[in-house]
């Protein structure tokens, strides 16, 4: 019982943190897999009068369960012209916590580029 109870606390404190790190991860992979789709709907709508505005929203709407803005979600594209790059980068908050105190936060941040059809 002794010996459980002093190796209960580190034990718990390796899956929380396992757990929270996976969450993490999740997260960022969602935010490439949103602004993969958003750098597909720019490459293609070089003629489109809207298409920063529907660029944004289409990150927005792939990135599931993240809470995203427009403020968040940056198109870049020097002149729109065939052949020119677009990037598409988004910034999404997060912060790790064991048992309420906050270990690690930053932005993870992604970036795609695709080349104007």
């Amino acid at each position: 019982m002794a010996e459980f109870a002093v190796v209960l606390p580190v034990l718990l404190l390796l899956v929380f943190a396992v757990a929270q790190f996976g969450i993490t991860f999740n997260n960022y992979v969602t935010l490439t897999d949103a602004v993969r789709s958003g750098a597909r709907v720019a490459a293609v709508s070089r003629l489109d009068s809207s298409r920063v505005s529907d660029t944004q929203q289409k990150v927005i709407q792939a990135a599931g369960g993240l809470n995203l803005t427009t403020a968040q979600v940056s198109v870049t594209s020097p002149t729109w012209q065939h052949g020119d790059d677009v990037q598409v980068t988004a910034i999404y908050p997060y912060s790790i916590s064991l048992f309420g105190l906050v270990v690690k936060s930053g932005n993870l941040t992604s970036t795609t580029t695709e080349r104007v059809e």
